[in-house]
Formats: structure tokens, sequence, C-alpha cells
């Protein structure tokens, strides 16, 4: 009994001490895997965090790439090196393919017949030789002649290869000769303040000005000699172009990486400092790169392409523009730290900027492209004799006074002439009946030939306060200089040059040109 206890405690023992063994292993995978889970959810909470970290970054390097768009931009050299843009033919390299080579004469010898031997001879092998030889010779006699066919097509393919080849040849001469030499021509035009030549060769120094991606490049450039002006017109980055985002977080009550919203109004600003500093990155732009000092004054438009929410149409607002003098412009210290560029254009400049411009809210131009580009306005009259538009130069002044009256009528206003010559300045008196836009406009015009003195633009300015209008518009055939403009800036003062006059009457149809033939305008 005693011997059958013992036994049984044994066992007993061992089961539990199996199952205490077996409770110890459960337990240690369990610790085992809730290790393996926290671990498992620390690295995905680091991933989050990393993936949160790295798409702040990528928003704030955007955010720092459109805050130094001007910066960036201040030790790059803008001028265009036209010499640089001299090419050379691109000629073709003549391959003349399997015409190249001729083909190897056909050779008797893969024609001969073998000789009979003493044993053949004796058993009609020479007469069999006979026969074979003149059958050899007469299938010698053919291949030399399709050879000499072939050799013959083949001469002619390569005749034809080279004429085709000098072709190409002539034509990329003739190609490249032209391009060097419209070149050659806008040097030339560079020099003398050719119209056409200064506004090509800034259109190439405003496309070469790179900035990031998502930024059109379309901008073009037109010069107005008559007053030293070149005009500007930019397309703006839409304002999708700042980003929505202000940065990303890790919710981790989530377990999420989610975006906080920039707000409306730091998008806006943002947004606002972006079409400033393409402005003034455009006047550094322009000012470094005149090789002549041609250019004493530059408008700039600033107007974006997007589609009007409420219609569903395409539409250009302008957001910004300004003129800018190149004295205004020598004042400015573009890499003070403290510098403030949209400040600057609104105080410096006198900019007109969209207060939102987020919502394609337009402002209107201190002065409309067409009135410089030179695709429409060109008063320099190489065949004055076939041309039969009026000469507006060749009008008396107070017939060019009536014309302008007319203009204006043509354009919708109710205007009224003056006739008396001592009117305290006042040509013509226009009225626009818009209840918003419109008011009472004095109307001067001056038939020069020389550019009008700014003494003149601050009497219009004084004529305009004396009688109460909204706004005093002065039309020359000529031109104004940087003095005038900069006197006209932040004021209701629109200045109108000869080119600009041209385009207007472009637009409305009505005949005209501007050709000095030496007469002595004032």
């Amino acid at each position: 009994m005693a011997r059958g206890s013992g036994s049984y405690r044994d066992w007993e023992a061992e089961r539990r001490r199996q199952e205490r063994a077996a409770e110890q292993a459960r337990q240690k995978r369990e610790r085992e895997r809730k290790a393996q889970e926290r671990e498992r959810l620390q690295a995905e909470a680091m991933a989050r965090d990393a993936d949160a970290a790295d798409r702040t970054r990528r928003l704030e390097a955007r955010v720092e790439e459109l805050e130094s768009l001007l910066r960036s931009s201040l030790r790059r050299d803008p001028q265009v090196r036209i010499a640089s843009l001299r090419r050379r033919p691109n000629i073709p390299a003549l391959d003349l393919g399997g015409w190249a080579k001729p083909e190897p004469s056909p050779s008797w010898e893969a024609f001969a017949p073998v000789p009979p031997g003493w044993l053949q001879r004796k058993f009609g092998g020479a007469q069999r030789y006979e026969a074979a030889l003149r059958q050899a010779e007469s299938d010698f006699a053919r291949a030399q002649a399709d050879h000499q066919h072939r050799e013959t097509q083949r001469q002619m393919r390569v005749i034809e290869a080279r004429q085709a080849h000098q072709r190409k040849v002539a034509e990329a001469e003739r190609e490249t000769a032209k391009y060097n030499s419209h070149l050659k021509a806008m040097e030339a035009g560079l020099r003398s303040g050719d119209r056409h030549a200064v506004s090509e060769y800034m259109d190439l120094v405003l496309r070469a000005s790179p900035y990031p991606e998502g930024f059109p490049n379309q901008r073009r450039a037109g010069y107005v000699p008559e007053s030293s002006l070149l005009a500007v017109e930019w397309y703006l980055p839409p304002p999708e172009v700042v980003p929505a985002h202000k940065l990303y977080k890790h919710v981790k009550t989530r377990k999420a990486v989610e975006p906080t919203i920039r707000p409306a109004s730091e998008a806006r600003q943002l947004y606002q400092r972006v079409i400033a500093q393409i402005s003034l990155r455009t006047l550094r732009e322009v000012f470094q790169a005149d090789p002549n000092d041609l250019i004493s004054t530059v408008v700039f438009n600033g107007l974006v392409r997007a589609v009007d929410p409420v219609t569903g149409q395409q539409i250009e607002p302008h957001l910004i523009t300004l003129r800018a003098t190149r004295e205004q412009f020598s004042a400015l210290v573009l890499n003070e730290p403290k510098f403030n560029p949209v400040e600057c254009v609104r105080r410096h400049f006198h900019a007109v900027v969209s207060p939102h411009p987020d919502e394609l809210v337009p402002v209107e131009p201190v002065m409309p492209f067409s009135m410089a580009d030179p695709r429409i306005v060109d008063p320099i009259d190489i065949i004055s004799d076939i041309d039969k538009r009026p000469n507006l130069l060749d009008l008396h002044p107070k017939e060019f006074e009536a014309f302008i009256q007319n203009l204006f009528s043509r354009m919708g206003f109710d205007t009224k002439l003056y006739q008396a010559s001592g009117d305290g300045g006042v040509d013509c008196v226009a009225y626009d009946p818009h209840p918003i836009k419109g008011g009472k406009f004095i109307v001067q015009a001056k038939l020069y030939t020389k550019t009008v003195a700014p003494t003149h633009v601050r009497d219009l300015y004084g004529t305009v306060q004396h009688e109460g209008a909204t706004k005093g518009i002065m039309i020359t055939t000529s031109g104004y200089g940087p003095d005038s403009y900069k006197f006209a800036n932040g004021k209701p003062l629109n200045l109108i040059d000869g080119a600009g006059l041209l385009a207007l009457c472009h637009q409305h149809n009505i005949p005209a040109r501007i050709l000095n033939r030496g007469l002595k305008k004032r």
C-alpha cells in the first residue's frame, strides 16, 4: 500500500510540474505576443510620425520656395547674350545605306567548267566540256550584263541620294542663315531702340526667367520707344499654387495622419506676396537686362487664367498692375531681410493689387497691354505712299482735338469739346454714365512729336482737382518721360502715348497712323 501511494504522489507531482511548465510557456508566449504587438504598434506610430513630418517638410519647402521667389533670383544675371543664340546648320549625315558600295563583279572562275582529264577525253569528255564552256560563257555574259544593270541603278540611287542630301544641307544652311540674320537684325534694333527688336529681346529675357513647377511660362513684352516704356503682361500662377494645408499631424487616437487646413487669410496673404515678388523680380530683370538703357519705365500687368465658378467660363482677371520708373526701382534694397514686397508695390509703386486675389477679384490695369503690343501698334510706316490711313500728325491741333472727341464718342462716352483756348487746359470733357466706374473725365490732347513735359501732366492733375473730375486723361501722338509716369502713379491720371492711341483706334476700327515727316509740332 505504501509503495502504491508513493507512486501516485510521484505521478501527481509530475503532472502538476508539467501543468506549471505548460502555463509558464503559455504566459511566455503571451508576453512575447504582447511585446511584438507593442513593437508593431510603436513602429506604425513612428512611421505615421515620420510620414507627418515628411509631408510637413515638403509643405514647408514649397512655402519657402514661394517666399523666396525674389530673394533666390537676385544673383542671377537676367541678360540674354544674343551671340549665344546663334546656330550652326544642323547638317544631316549622308546615309547611302546598301547603295554605298558597288557589288563585286562576276568572276569567271565561278562559271568556268572543270576541264576534262585524259580518261574523260577518251569517252567524249571533250565535247561535253565544249558544250559546258559555251553555256558557262553565256551565263557569265548574262551575269555581267545583270551586274552592269544593277551597278547603273545603284549609281542612279547614289546620285539621287546625294542630290536629296544637298537639298537638305542647303535648306538647313538657309534656315540657319535666316535665323542668324534675324538675330543680327535684333542686335542692330537693340542699338537703335527699335520697337519690335526690344520687344522680342525682352520676350526672351522674360521667358528665360526660371520659376518653380506649376508656374505658367506665358509672358510677353511690348516696347513703346516714344515713352521709353516697356509693358509686360505676365500670367500668374493660380491661387491654388499656395498649399491648401499648413501641416500634417499624427492623430494617435485615430491612428491616422491628417492635414491642418491653412487659414484663408494666411493663404491670401501668401498669394499676395507671391504676385508682389513676381512683379518686383520682373522689374529687376527688365531694368538689368536692358543693354542700352532704352527702358525708363515698366508697366507690369499680372493676370491669371481661371474658370469663373459662377458661369463656368474661362476668365483672365488682372490681379496686380503697377507702373515703375528706373529711378524708383533703383532706390530699393531687395536683399534687406526686412524688405516687404507687398508693402513695396503698394506704397512705393502705388500698385493696384486685388484685395481678394484668391477669389479672383479683378483690378483695372494701369495701362492695357494692347496699347504697347507691337503686333497691333507700329507707328513707323515704311510704305507710307501705299498706306492710306490718315496720318494724325498731318492734322491741325483743333482737328486733332475733334478726332479725340470722336474717338471717345465711339468708345461710348458722352463728350463735349471746348472751343476756347483759355479753358484751363480742358480740351474735352467725357462723361461715362456707368453707375460704378463712370463719372466725369477731363481729356487733354497733345499733338506732339517730342516727349510731353511733366509740367503738362501736373497741370492736368490740377485741372482734375479744380473741375472735380473723376479722372484726367492725357493723349498724345508722342510719349511721356519717367518723371511724368512717376508723378501719375497713385493719382487719378491716365497717360496714353502714341502707341496707346493707335491701339485704341485699332480696337474701335478707326483708321489712323502716326508718321513723323519732320513736321514741326511742339
